[in-house]
């Protein structure tokens, strides 16, 4: 329900409290409003402007388009020229289409940059209903003064993600938004039903080509002997060939590089892959096309001889890359190969991936083994002042070893403009040290375009929630360290949580968690009552200092009440419907009674 025109000043003030870093008073704005303004604060998010960059012709020929234009178009002409905008984002917010509402409000939403080709992610527009509804993965109606952003305190919208019926994922957004003074409390409901018919018509194309794929992929096992493996967004199937004859990381591998080579310009190719147990294999990658349009693709991989005498199942798959570096996973061991390579060929690198990935480690451990005791320094460009640009040029002087420059992706400006000139200059005067840059996912690629001209290469590392099976090799990796000999394992009770939760903090907080466990159990095995509460959620994201200490409270207060959460409640001072709301929200997994 749109709040009343008493409750719209109410909430006004209560903004304007937020921004300016006052008290706020009790449920004087919704829960889950609120959290996004603590996110949209984190994340920086500028309250009185929007300014986006913008991504020229987003492209329009996917499924989720296919099936969600008919459908928008049949909703448009039943709105009977209201004016309300019927929007579609894909699943990072990006706005791929929006259907004409009338020339005032089309005149607005241009204004604020609610147009094809901008991306309304809350991490960029603050609380909005599209970035807002695909961050907590929920349909989300937002009012007036709700949104972060000053400018949007006209408008009101609701969003509802669109999940992909066959995988879950999701897959985009639609939206719509309208007037303040128009909004409907039926708006919500309108949004839901209108996903739901996308959804549906998603179904139905993703039936038809999975056939198409199944047919060519049942050809091709007819026509082939050996591995043969077919793989769409949602959809792998292997022959039992590929199954004997690869272990699961080597599956992995395959199929990670099958899924980049078909997604690539050249999707027919044939590539040679090195596979974690020193084997090579020769790829045939052949996309199949249903009605002109990629309906996955279907691969042919031929394994090279292996020495007489040497059985299949004598090749061990190592769980390290290289000392130091554990995973077997494909895309992690993906990303590690692709490093070596950038250092081998003596490329300067930029290194992207999250917070706590394991992008220093990496470039470390590959240094370390093929230049074993060559210099090798770090310099952390987030650090106060600019007193590290001098280390910089120090390095940069020395002309041997290796120079990591972390965090370069939090300067900008001037000081930005001076590493690019003493890069510039190293090169120009002589022999330099290989240099590597490490950047977050979310940096500004336009600002940074200058220092990046120097770094040919660019790799990106997962994040742990991509190759989550590495969490039972990281685990007795990380507990040798901390405790040698052997004198504490891991409980499988205790295993199988952490390799449930998503991790948002990635390795670096794995690490950081077994190092708070081994402050109070030193021997014998870690049990889930010793795992801290942010072991028993799945939430996605990082979470504010704020939000953290709630999650803690609810989780405490469960255990202490053998997972009753209407007892939990009780003792939090929160109602039940609260208590079941946070849940949802933070993916707190309640202990059971």
């Amino acid at each position: 329900m749109p709040p009343s025109p008493s409750d719209s000043a109410r909430l006004a003030k209560t903004r304007e409290q937020f921004l300016t870093a006052e008290e706020i008073e009790p449920n004087q704005v919704r829960d889950a409003i609120l959290a996004s303004w603590w996110r949209s604060r984190h994340w920086n998010v500028a309250a009185d402007r929007i300014d986006l960059t913008y991504q020229r012709d987003p492209d329009l020929d996917t499924p989720l388009t296919r099936s969600a234009l008919p459908v928008l178009r049949h909703l448009r002409e039943n709105l009977d020229h209201q004016p309300i905008s019927i929007i579609l984002t894909d699943q990072a917010g990006l706005v791929l289409t929006r259907l004409d509402a009338g020339r005032d409000l089309d005149a607005h939403l241009d204004r604020v940059n609610l147009a094809p080709g901008f991306s309304y992610a809350e991490e960029y527009v603050g609380t909005n209903g599209i970035g807002t509804a695909l961050e907590g993965g929920r349909p989300m109606h937002v009012f007036g003064h709700e949104h972060y952003a000053e400018h949007l305190e006209d408008l009101a919208c609701a969003g509802v993600p669109i999940h992909h019926p066959i995988s879950g994922k999701t897959v985009g957004a639609v939206d719509l938004t309208c007037w303040r003074k128009d909004a409907d409390p039926l708006l919500l409901a309108l949004a839901k039903t209108t996903a739901g018919q996308i959804q549906q018509a998603l179904l139905a194309d993703s039936g038809i080509r999975e056939l198409e794929l199944l047919q060519e992929y049942l050809r091709t096992c007819r026509r082939t002997a050996g591995i043969v493996f077919a793989l769409n967004n949602d959809v792998v199937m292997m022959n039992d060939n590929a199954r004997h004859a690869l272990d699961p990381a080597e599956q992995s591998v395959l199929l990670a590089q099958a899924a980049e080579t078909l997604a690539g310009r050249n999707p027919t190719a044939s590539l040679e892959v090195e596979l974690p147990s020193g084997l090579k294999a020769r790829m045939f990658c052949r996309p199949v096309r249903g009605e002109g349009r990629l309906s996955g693709g279907v691969v042919h991989v031929k394994l090279e001889e292996r020495p007489a005498g040497v059985r299949l199942d004598a090749v061990p798959s190592p769980r390290m890359f290289l000392p130091g570096l554990v995973g077997s996973g494909g895309l992690w061991l993906r990303g590690c190969h692709q490093v070596k390579s950038v250092y081998a060929a003596g490329d300067w690198l930029a290194l992207e991936g999250e917070a706590g990935v394991g992008k220093l480690a990496v470039i470390r451990a590959i240094h370390q083994h093929d230049k074993p005791g060559a210099h090798f320094a770090v310099v952390d460009a987030a650090s106060p002042g600019r007193a590290w640009l001098n280390d910089v040029r120090t390095e940069l002087a020395g002309g041997d070893g290796a120079l990591v420059i972390q965090h370069a992706d939090r300067i900008g400006g001037g000081t930005l403009r001076a590493l690019s000139r003493l890069l510039e200059k190293s090169r120009s005067d002589g022999p330099t040290p290989w240099v590597a840059v490490t950047l977050s996912q979310r940096h500004d690629g336009s600002e940074l375009a200058d220092l990046l001209r120097f770094f040919p290469s660019t790799v990106e590392l997962p994040p742990l929630r991509y190759h989550l099976e590495d969490v039972q090799a990281l685990v007795p990796f990380f507990l040798n360290r901390l405790v040698p000999d052997g004198r504490l394992v891991c409980s499988p009770e205790a295993m199988q949580m952490l390799s449930r939760s998503s991790w948002p903090g990635n390795i670096e907080q794995l690490w950081q968690v077994l190092r708070n466990i081994v402050q109070h159990r030193r021997s014998g095995a870690i049990q889930p009552s010793d795992l801290p509460p942010e072991c028993r959620t799945v939430s996605r994201r990082l979470l504010s200092p704020l939000e953290a200490m709630e999650r803690d409270a609810i989780v405490r207060s469960l255990i202490d009440w053998d997972g009753s959460k209407i007892k939990a409640a009780a003792a939090l001072g929160m109602s039940r419907a609260t208590i079941y709301r946070k849940i949802h929200e933070y993916g707190i997994v309640a202990p059971t009674k």
